[in-house]
């Protein structure tokens, strides 16, 4: 058989075989992969890359009488409706007889789950097809970061059942994990917004089904119910100077802060001090889903071994502080959040453990920004930040070290 010439010759071979298979999702599922590629190989807006690629699909075969073609074609139409031309598909004769339950599922039941820090919420719906020759039903699940900001990955497969057994036995096990009934609107639009961002990366989470799932994700979460506010999440408003003083006053007051001596200070630790308790502040309202009071093992090493050498300059007050102003305020934020103890505990003895790491990181920099290891420099040199002709003649000095310096 000749090479095939375009890219939609290539999926017409891929799909040569469609309608030897047993039922619609079987079909949903083959269709979604094929669209997969178009999907991952898109460096931008990887849904609108899906629909015009379909678009032009359903345009340069609309001629084909095959039954795989036209199999195909439907299996697109149905994955997404949205693109030209997709509401005037119809199955054609030689259609295997599952193609009419194509997308037509309806939910029937939705949940979500997670770790008690809020780092990630996966939620699983279930769907069922409208007649049997459809198939099993089956289900999703979507894995939300909130700490990246983005759907990481989904999944759809079956049987249903197993798969929503086998999700809350593991919650069960696991006492640092929670497992309830959820509103589909609220899926539809967590999931969506994630999946928006997720969509336009640069490059796409490297494990998982993400990819090939995608374009079949999207069509089951139009099932569900629209959330009452669509489109985008608004940005959360940086905390006011009030806001962070009211924090600031409610952890020094704290047991956690007594705990960690840093209730009473000497007056020689006081600018230190707070200091570190800016860069906590400042390091939750980089996240995508802000809150001072959510910290876990993970945004502790997000913070402490990455964040903070990135984007602050530290004296060696400032570093040998820090971790304990850090150990203090997400025992105190656990509080705050009702976190059981052991939830806790892990966060704190996670914090230790980073301390040498954190100290050899800040010995080195080797985890600077330019900027921020240019300022090092700057103060390292004795340079006044705040006296501009000093600062001038710095810059004019060092100069060359500025722009040749690839660090």
């Amino acid at each position: 058989m000749a090479t095939p010439q375009t890219p939609y010759e290539a999926v017409l071979h891929a799909a040569r075989d469609v309608t030897r298979l047993d039922c619609a999702l079987d079909a949903e599922m083959l269709g979604a992969a094929l669209l997969g590629s178009v999907y991952a190989v898109a460096e931008t807006d990887r849904e609108t890359a899906v629909r015009e690629f379909v678009t032009g699909f359903l345009a340069a075969t609309s001629r084909r009488r095959s039954a795989a073609a036209t199999t195909i074609r439907a299996i697109f139409a149905a994955l997404v409706p949205d693109a030209d031309g997709a509401g005037r598909v119809r199955p054609g004769a030689l259609t295997p007889a599952w193609a009419g339950q194509l997308g037509r599922v309806h939910l029937t039941g939705v949940w979500s789950y997670g770790d008690v820090y809020g780092d990630q919420t996966s939620y699983l719906a279930t769907f069922a097809y409208d007649d049997a020759e459809g198939g099993p039903e089956h289900a999703l699940v979507a894995l939300v970061d909130h700490n990246i900001g983005i759907t990481k990955d989904v999944f759809v497969g079956g049987p249903a059942e197993r798969i929503l057994e086998q999700v809350r036995q593991m919650c069960t096990e696991d006492e640092l994990t929670w497992f309830r009934t959820e509103e589909p609107a609220r899926m539809r639009g967590e999931v969506t917004r994630h999946l928006a961002v997720t969509d336009d990366l640069g490059e796409l989470p490297a494990a998982g089904s993400l990819a090939t799932d995608r374009a079949l994700v999207g069509a089951r979460l139009a099932v569900l119910p629209a959330p009452a506010r669509a489109g985008a999440e608004p940005a959360v408003p940086s905390l006011t100077d009030q806001e962070r003083s009211r924090l600031v006053r409610g952890f020094l007051g704290s047991p956690e802060a007594a705990r960690f001596g840093l209730g009473t200070v000497a007056d020689a630790e006081l600018a230190s001090l707070h200091f570190c308790l800016g860069l906590l502040l400042d390091h939750a309202q980089s996240f995508p889903d802000a809150d001072p009071m959510r910290w876990s093992p993970t945004v502790a090493e997000l913070f402490l071994l990455d964040w903070v050498h990135r984007r602050a300059v530290l004296d060696m007050d400032d570093a040998a502080m820090l971790p304990r102003v850090l150990r203090g305020w997400a025992a105190y934020a656990a509080r705050q959040r009702g976190l059981a103890e052991a939830a806790a505990r892990r966060t704190d003895e996670a914090i230790e453990e980073m301390v040498p790491e954190f100290a050899r990181l800040y010995s080195t920099g080797e985890r600077r920004s330019p900027a921020t290891a240019a300022v090092a420099q700057l103060m390292a040199d004795g340079v006044d930040p705040d006296d501009p002709a000093a600062l001038d003649a710095w810059i004019e000095a060092n100069r060359h070290r500025l722009t040749d310096d690839p660090a």
